[in-house]
């Protein structure tokens, strides 16, 4: 899917947030990156394959 040199991370990479930005809709709270994966505003992401991970931003106290 990727054409950058280096090539973005894969869906199963650890570091998978780190691909291009291929289309953003900050007003509806979604990004598609270039390997596929459309994260969230929420840090919630949803990988090609279906699977869904869960927001994991880190907890603030005020």
């Amino acid at each position: 899917m990727c054409t950058h040199e280096p090539q973005c991370p894969a869906p199963d990479d650890l570091d998978r947030e780190a691909a291009r930005i291929v289309a953003a809709h900050p007003e509806q709270g979604w990004s598609l990156l270039c390997n596929g994966i459309v994260v969230f505003e929420d840090t919630g992401e949803l990988l090609p394959d279906g699977r869904v991970i869960a927001p994991h931003r880190p907890i603030t106290t005020a």
